[in-house]
């Protein structure tokens, strides 16, 4: 448990009668690159909305970096990055005064603050573009700018909601390396997606969530050695969208619109 910097005990969210997460059991060691996927609707944006102190738990408990996030809110979110659903950006603010204005409220001195502007808006493509303001920027571009805010305070964990949507071949790729590398370097990344292929390529643990319920959980290659296709040859490699498939409960039989 030393190493566990994620861990959720009976997390319970309703909304109403909905019960969008339902005793959710999790744990997630540090170093780790955890794909969370489910079907629309399973309950992932809403949990990481949870770990991040976004939404409050109908019950249970959450510990981030060994500490209780409803006592400790703050101390964790100074530690975490997250990229949330929906993007939530000071918009009215250039791109340059966004990342300078996030990497001061994180703590970081004004010099460290704006070394660091300079090299995000560098890397992730976006100098020309410093001092437009983030309204006039595109889809993709606002989903580098809030990655760049993401890690700019040279966060222990990131959250990730849907990253690369919206984002260029090119672009994705920097990013991938760049993730790749913050795992490598000891951080621990927690993303969502319903791109399986990024999530295959990216990833070295898989849970997913179905009906606000965990249905499996662990390194990708567990979970490739415990699922079996109907007339698929033992020891044959699956791919995660047929693992995916199959855990959740495969295709549903195709229907035909009579207009189409």
């Amino acid at each position: 448990m030393s190493d566990a910097v994620v861990v959720t005990r009976g997390l319970r969210r309703e909304f109403g009668k909905l019960v969008a997460v339902d005793g959710l059991e999790l744990l997630v060691e540090r170093g780790q690159f955890l794909g969370f996927l489910g079907p629309n609707g399973a309950g992932k944006s809403t949990t990481i909305k949870m770990l991040t102190g976004l939404l409050r738990p109908t019950s249970g408990s959450i510990e981030i970096l060994g500490l209780d996030l409803q006592k400790d809110g703050v101390e964790v979110k100074r530690r975490i990055g997250v990229v949330p659903e929906g993007l939530a950006l000071f918009d009215r603010l250039t791109g340059n005064q966004l990342l300078n204005f996030v990497g001061r409220m994180y703590g970081l001195d004004r010099d460290t603050a704006a070394s660091r502007s300079a090299e995000l808006l560098q890397f992730m493509d976006l100098q020309d573009s410093a001092d437009k303001l983030v309204a006039d920027y595109s889809h993709g571009m606002k989903k580098k700018i809030v990655l760049a805010a993401a890690v700019i305070h040279r966060p222990e964990i990131l959250f990730l909601d849907e990253p690369f949507e919206g984002v260029d071949a090119i672009a994705a790729g920097t990013l991938k390396a760049m993730l790749q590398r913050f795992t490598a370097r000891g951080g621990t990344i927690f993303l969502t997606s319903h791109v399986l292929e990024v999530v295959e390529r990216l990833c070295s643990h898989i849970a997913i969530i179905q009906h606000g319920k965990l249905v499996t959980c662990g390194p990708i290659d567990d979970l490739r050695r415990g699922v079996r296709l109907e007339g698929q040859p033992t020891g044959h490699a699956l791919t995660l969208e047929q693992i995916f498939l199959q855990v959740v409960g495969g295709v549903r039989e195709t229907q035909e619109l009579s207009w189409l």
